[in-house]
């Protein structure tokens, strides 16, 4: 699995700094979870439309 290094520069070199690795995992997960949000309320409204507008 690729490991993907979501954050700003600013935050990636302060969290490089820190000895506990967690806190930067932590922060990439939360990166990618609000990246996709939006993606996955557009493709259900979409879908949501397309099943009204099928009928």
């Amino acid at each position: 699995m690729t490991d993907l290094f979501s954050q700003c520069a600013m935050c990636r070199a302060v969290l490089e700094s820190q000895e506990d690795q967690s806190v930067s995992a932590g922060l990439n997960d939360g990166i990618i979870y609000l990246m996709a949000i939006p993606y996955i309320v557009a493709a259900l409204m979409g879908f949501i439309i397309y099943k009204k507008f099928k009928k």
